[in-house]
């Protein structure tokens, strides 16, 4: 199958290069930030590194949404939650009946925009266990070892069907890992819930993951967010995929293998861009809510995250240097 990738970003890369090399498959790259298009072009593909090292260019086809006249069978879709309403609009007229789509964005929100451009049953949600880094305009570094990808998969609507086997054949070809849930929202509800731990965290106190992970109290404080979340998501009848034993020990493994990795939350904040705060501790809070639930430190924490993004304009943050 040929897909078509929207948003050639850190994820983006990650997915495209993978199913590029690793799968055989034909993939092309739509993309909107004009420096990013520049040095692809300039240099002959995006630059490749893992784990800072063995950087080298992959070829690859990029395009803007209105250049492009191909006709992928797949879209993947990594754009920021703030971002895609637009980006969608832009690229329309790309869309055909034919097609599916798949995304594993963080945050919540994104299903329901994609949705208005694509039938439900055509419609594959995705998380991703992955972590990576735009290191400028045409490079990404993949960080963790190789064969450390781990990612779920489920369809938004309806039963597993030919096209939804075959992306998974080739993501598991791409040695993406995939492993397929029944349980699309507890699919989703289970990754939201740690990026809600880790990823707001680290970005307030402007940490890397080891880093964070080394405070004794990481635990109580995570305990207390998932708490909060799980009883949340009971309320609206929602069954998490992970146990909630399980989410805890998560932010300690994952923290460890991925020790020098500064969330995605906080890549954007370092670098003056909005948060997708309210789409993590803020969709949790506001599904609590929607069933009489308070989640008073998931309000807190989403409280937290913008009052560090308005302090920006007095105090700069460190942007994180890859060496």
């Amino acid at each position: 199958m040929k897909y078509g990738i929207i948003g050639a970003g850190a994820m983006g890369y990650r997915y495209g290069v993978m199913l590029q090399e690793n799968a055989g498959v034909t993939v092309d790259f739509i993309e909107t930030w004009e420096p990013n298009i520049k040095q692809v072009r300039q240099q002959g593909g995006v630059k490749v590194a893992r784990d800072h090292a063995n950087q080298h260019i992959v070829p690859i086809n990029i395009y803007t949404p209105e250049d492009y006249t191909g006709h992928p069978d797949v879209w993947i879709i990594f754009k920021k939650q703030m971002q895609l309403a637009d980006e969608l609009k832009r690229d329309a007229h790309l869309f055909h009946e034919d097609q599916y789509v798949f995304s594993a964005m963080n945050g919540m929100g994104h299903f329901e925009k994609i949705a208005d451009y694509f039938p439900e049953t055509q419609i594959i949600g995705g998380t991703a266990m992955i972590a990576t880094v735009l290191t400028g305009p045409g490079a990404v570094d993949f960080m963790g070892p190789v064969g450390s990808e781990t990612m779920h998969m489920s369809k938004y609507a309806g039963e597993m069907d030919a096209t939804t086997r075959n992306v998974m054949a080739d993501f598991k070809a791409a040695q993406l890992n995939p492993i397929w849930s029944d349980n699309f929202m507890g699919m989703c509800l289970s990754k939201v819930v740690f990026n809600a731990v880790t990823n707001s965290l680290c970005t307030m106190f402007e940490l890397q993951m080891g880093q964070f992970i080394e405070y004794p109290g990481v635990k109580a404080m995570a305990t207390q967010l998932f708490n909060e979340a799980y009883d949340a998501c009971e309320r609206a009848g929602i069954k998490l995929i992970e146990t909630r034993q399980a989410e805890i020990d998560s932010v300690e493994t994952v923290s460890h293998a991925y020790k020098y990795h500064y969330p995605s939350m906080y890549q954007d904040f370092s670098h003056g861009r909005p948060t997708e705060v309210d789409y993590i501790n803020g969709y949790i809070a506001k599904l609590g809510r929607e069933h009489d639930y308070v989640c008073r430190v998931h309000e807190f924490v989403t409280q937290e995250v913008h009052l560090a993004e308005m302090m920006r304009q007095y105090k700069q943050p460190a942007v994180p240097v890859q060496v």
